[in-house]
């Protein structure tokens, strides 16, 4: 039941976030579930290994939230409907994310 409820929360900050960038483009609440489940999974095959390589930078806390820039645009080219400008967008919407995220996860436990 976590899982489904961190999925829920993360895809809601994803959601927020396309609601509040112009250069993000979610086009609906489900997409945003898939997106969610997309760098979820992103983040447990391609992060865990750059984290690994990336191992002396991680300690700055600043890398996490560039790698999630990463796998946000990585994420882009897979999904058809979801969009990001440019790194930057990502960036932003990364940094949304986050705040989102941690505020809902918040409020829910």
């Amino acid at each position: 039941m976590d899982t489904i409820l961190n999925i829920l929360v993360a895809a809601t900050a994803f959601y927020i976030g396309g609601m509040l960038l112009k250069g993000v483009q979610l086009t609906s609440f489900v997409q945003s579930i898939f997106v969610a489940l997309l760098v979820g999974l992103l983040d447990i095959t391609l992060g865990t290994l750059l984290k690994i390589v990336t191992l002396g930078v991680l300690s700055l806390g600043i890398f996490t939230w560039l790698l999630n820039a990463i796998l946000i645009q990585v994420a882009d080219w897979f999904l058809p409907g979801f969009k990001v400008r440019n790194f930057w967008w990502a960036l932003c919407l990364a940094a949304i994310v986050s705040l989102a995220g941690a505020f809902l996860s918040g409020i829910l436990t």
